[in-house]
C-alpha cells in the first residue's frame, strides 16, 4: 500500500550513466523504493528526457561519453532551474563538485564506489527538499517556518534548538533595550536562523566525529542558502541579517562575508550569543551538554574573539542570572507579534513527516 501510494506521489528521478552494470544496480535499488525513475546512457539522451519530462531531480556521472556529468548538470540548470542535482564522481574530481556546491549549481556529491543505501539515502532526501521547495512557492511565508521547524527532525540532538535561540535572542533583545519592531524579526529570524541546512546532507549533519575540510566547507554555505531563500520572498532586512550573518565573529574571523564588530548587525550578533548558548547547554552527536557555569565560562573566554563584549554582558548579567523574570517578559511581548506566521507550524511538521513517509 505504502508503495503504490509513493509511486502516485513522487516526482520523477532521472539517473545518468553509461555503465550497464551500474544502471542494473539502480534498477534493483529503485525498483522497491517507490520512487519513479528513468535513465539515460548520455547527456544527450537525459536532455532529451528533460525536454519532455518534468524531472524533480537528476543523478548524474561525471564520467559520460559525450561531455563530463558536471557540465551536463549545468545545462540542466538553464533548462529546468527547479530540478535538483545530484553528482557522481570519483575522489579525483571531488573539489571540482565542492565548488558546484558552493555556487548552488547541484545539490549533493556522491563519491565512487557509492553504496546502495547511501545513494538511496540522499535520493530520497533530495526529493523531500523538492517538494518542500514546491511547497514554499505555492503557499506563503508561513511555509517557510513550517519546514524551518521540520529541519530539526533530521536530527533529533537540535530538536527545539530554533525555539530555545529564539526565547535567550528575545531575552536578550529586551535586555539591550531593542525596539519592538526588530524584536520582531529577532522572533522570526532566531526560528529560521538554521534554514539553509535544508541543503546539508544528514550524514555531515549528525556525523559525531570531526568534520573533514570539504565537510565543513559545505557546512559554511548554509547560511547563504538561507538567505537566499528569505530574499526571494521578500523577509525583512533584520531577518536575512540574522539568517545570513549568524556565524560571523566579532574579530572579524567568522563566515560567511568575515565582517566584524559592529559592522555585524546587532540583530544577528544578538542570535548569535543565544545560538552558542543553546549549543554549549544542549546535547550533541560529538558531545555531552555543558553545564551552566562550564558554558559561561567557556563564552567568557569568547570575549571580543567571537562575541559583542558588551552584548555578552548583559546577557550573562540581566538574562542568565536573572532567568526567570527576563524569560516572562520575553514571552510576553512575543505574543504581541504573533501572526499567521506561526499558526502552522504544527502543518509543517505533518507534511514533512507524510512526504518523509511516502518515500521510505
Amino acid at each position: 500500500m505504502r508503495n503504490n501510494l509513493a509511486k502516485e506521489k513522487s516526482e520523477i528521478v532521472l539517473f545518468v550513466g553509461d555503465e550497464e552494470y551500474v544502471l542494473r544496480s539502480i534498477d534493483r535499488l529503485f525498483s522497491d523504493s517507490g520512487i519513479r525513475f528513468l535513465k539515460a546512457m548520455n547527456a544527450g539522451g537525459a536532455l532529451d528526457i528533460m525536454n519532455r519530462e518534468e524531472v524533480a531531480v537528476i543523478v548524474s556521472d561525471n564520467r559520460l561519453p559525450d561531455m563530463r556529468g558536471i557540465d551536463l548538470l549545468s545545462k540542466v540548470n538553464n533548462l529546468s532551474p527547479e530540478t535538483l542535482k545530484i553528482l557522481i564522481t570519483t575522489d579525483a574530481d571531488l573539489m571540482t563538485a565542492v565548488n558546484a556546491i558552493n555556487k548552488g549549481e547541484i545539490s549533493r556529491v556522491i563519491i565512487k564506489p557509492w553504496a546502495g543505501d547511501d545513494l538511496l539515502e540522499n535520493v530520497r532526501e533530495v526529493i523531500l527538499q523538492y517538494h518542500l521547495s514546491q511547497s514554499l512557492k505555492r503557499e506563503n511565508k508561513a511555509t517557510l517556518l513550517s519546514i524551518a521547524q521540520a529541519i530539526e527532525l533530521k536530527d533529533l540532538y537540535t530538536l527545539g534548538h530554533s525555539d530555545r535561540v529564539t526565547i535567550y535572542a528575545l531575552m536578550l533583545a529586551h535586555a539591550a533595550g531593542i525596539s519592538l519592531e526588530i524584536k520582531k524579526n529577532i522572533k522570526y529570524g532566531g526560528s529560521l536562523h538554521d534554514f539553509g541546512k535544508i541543503h546539508i546532507p544528514m550524514h555531515i549533519l549528525n556525523k559525531k566525529g570531526p568534520l573533514t575540510n570539504d565537510e565543513y566547507s559545505v557546512i559554511k554555505h548554509h547560511p547563504g542558502w538561507g538567505a537566499n531563500v528569505a530574499r526571494h520572498i521578500k523577509l525583512s532586512r533584520e531577518i536575512i541579517n540574522i539568517i545570513l550573518h549568524h556565524h560571523e565573529r566579532y574579530d572579524g574571523r567568522g563566515y560567511p562575508m568575515g565582517i566584524k564588530g559592529n559592522d555585524i548587525p546587532i540583530e544577528a550578533r544578538i542570535v548569535t550569543m543565544a545560538d552558542i548558548y543553546d549549543a554549549l547547554t544542549s546535547d550533541r552527536p560529538y558531545r555531552g551538554k555543558h553545564s551552566e557555569e562550564e558554558a559561561v565560562n567557556i563564552m567568557k573566554s569568547m570575549k571580543g574573539s567571537i562575541l559583542d563584549p558588551e552584548l555578552l554582558d548583559l546577557f550573562l548579567d540581566n538574562c542568565i542570572r536573572s532567568r526567570k523574570e527576563h524569560l516572562s517578559d520575553a514571552l510576553d511581548e512575543s505574543h504581541n507579534y504573533s501572526d499567521q506566521l506561526f499558526k502552522s507550524v504544527m502543518d509543517g511538521f505533518t507534511q514533512y513527516a507524510r512526504i518523509r513517509n511516502s518515500l521510505t
